[in-house]
């Protein structure tokens, strides 16, 4: 960490791989759980001598640098802790006065503790935490396994990453958080910070997976896949055929999670409302616990494993099915956050870009589908594989007939499906529903827009509105550049 780096940081709050401690002549008590809490997530680095004040931070300095370099080293060298740690420490001025950072980097051997195993610590958002019972076992049951993802890939450097998804990425931080650490410093520095690779510039398998050349991420991890496939019935036998839309090879994680999310948005309800500005505002609540789904596939996937993991669309639910068990057994995560990431880095780089919460998902998150939907939710977890099944209610289960019929459509007798579309539907779809919203919220709003802000291609926004014209719901006045929507207010097809 250079002395701008730690400036830029001492200008931000603490986040999940920063945290500071006051310590004028001795090391604090509770050092001994920060250091815990990084080894056992994705590292991290404490800097003593500064102390926090709400969301200010306060540069009071340290005594001793020597002394306090002395004290930890001993202490992290000794059999203080269950296994021997490699830390490394830099001295900065700041302000005149004498700070010394020190960097705890992800242990290969989980858990790290002092003392016993009820003193093992886990790094949630910005705070250290002790670790249930069920996330020791967790830490000891992935031994088997070994946090793989973390680990460089030999002999292979930056170059073998894409580009376009790792500036993409970092676009999306720009737009939806605001992080003055990592927005403004090169993208060696910035991989090297999120441990996308070493810092000896080496490519972790978890920068590879999340954003490297295809060709690079399959002959490394060759059993990459992460599937999404929509089924046209409530069964593979029921199907009219095998599939109706499969999505095609991605290069990483990152691309086949922008592809998938998109999909994903059309398949559940999002009802809107009028907020006190009187402007519409969609609940995404379903959408929300559907994209946690998705992502914590992305975050504890066995990447490794030859099991395909996937997501099927049936016509009535939604599976996940992802590689790689639950590291305990099910009924002892319920009521409980299970927070221990199978990749670090891989649900570090989500949370980064808020999407997924800090303290991860849980049980009782994915119960929430049950409140919100009134649907069930099942959970299947056997040695290779786990299942998540969320059941689709009927008005959203018509909403996936009604995308799977297009997609059929398409590549079949579009003019077909849209005759039988127009017969069957006398009310709008949900979908139309929100596009009728965006007009009323703003008469000039293009085609485009509207593809843009649902995530639906130009196809289904121009059939949508030619339903909303031809039931005189809406007409279009003037050019379509210029132009403006009037709305005719034909309630009976609303």
């Amino acid at each position: 960490m250079t002395r701008e780096e730690l400036i830029s940081h001492l200008q931000d709050i603490e986040w999940e791989d920063f945290e500071v401690k006051e310590a004028k002549s001795s090391l604090p008590k509770n050092i001994w759980e920060t250091v815990s809490a990084f080894a056992n997530t994705s590292g991290g680095w404490i800097v003593l001598g500064v102390r926090q004040s709400g969301k200010c931070f306060e540069i009071q300095g340290v005594e001793d640098v020597e002394k306090l370099e002395q004290d930890f080293t001993s202490a992290v060298k000794s059999q203080k802790f269950n296994i021997r740690l490699s830390v490394s420490m830099e001295r900065h001025v700041v302000d005149q006065k004498n700070l010394l950072a020190i960097h705890i980097p992800s242990s290969l051997q989980k858990p790290v503790y002092f003392g016993n195993p009820n003193n093992s610590f886990i790094r949630i958002g910005s705070g250290d935490q002790r670790a249930t019972e069920s996330e020791v076992m967790a830490m000891y049951h992935d031994q088997s396994f070994g946090v793989r993802s973390e680990m460089p890939v030999p002999g292979i450097l930056l170059s073998s990453l894409n580009l376009n998804s790792l500036h993409g990425y970092r676009n999306y931080l720009k737009s939806y958080n605001v992080l003055t650490a990592y927005n403004d410093i090169g993208d060696i520095d910035f991989c090297k910070r999120l441990a996308i690779c070493n810092p000896d510039g080496e490519l972790t398998y978890a920068g590879l997976l999340m954003f490297g050349k295809g060709e690079e991420v399959l002959r490394y991890v060759p059993t990459f896949c992460m599937d999404y496939i929509e089924i046209p019935g409530r069964s593979v036998d029921e199907a009219v055929s095998r599939y109706s839309y499969r999505i095609p090879e991605q290069e990483n994680l990152w691309e086949a999670y922008q592809v998938v999310i998109r999909r994903l948005l059309t398949l559940v309800d999002r009802p809107f409302k009028m907020n006190k500005l009187g402007v519409a505002e969609d609940d995404e609540r379903q959408f929300e616990v559907v994209r946690e789904a998705w992502v914590n596939m992305l975050m504890h996937a066995d990447h490794f494993s030859p099991f395909r993991s996937a997501i099927h669309v049936f016509t009535d639910r939604i599976e996940f099915m992802n590689a790689g068990s639950f590291p305990i057994p099910l009924e002892k995560m319920y009521g409980t956050l299970y927070s221990s990431a199978r990749n670090p880095t891989i649900a570090k780089l989500f949370r980064f870009a808020k999407l997924s919460e800090n303290v991860g998902f849980g049980i009782n998150k994915l119960m929430s589908w049950k409140t919100l939907t009134g649907n069930d939710v099942s959970i299947r977890s056997e040695r290779d594989f786990v299942m998540v099944t969320l059941h689709l209610k009927s008005d959203v289960a018509e909403n996936v007939a009604e995308n799977v019929a297009e997609n059929v459509a398409e590549n079949v007798a579009e003019n077909v499906a849209e005759n039988v579309a127009e017969n069957v539907a006398e009310k709008l779809t949900a979908r139309q529903k929100r596009v009728l919203s965006l007009i009323r919220e703003n008469h000039k709003i293009s085609a485009s827009k509207i593809a843009e802000i649902l995530l639906i291609t130009s196809r289904t926004t121009q059939r949508d509105l030619t339903v909303l014209k031809e039931k005189n719901i809406i007409k279009r006045v003037g050019p379509d550049k210029g132009g403006h929507w009037e709305i005719l207010e034909n309630e009976e097809n609303i």
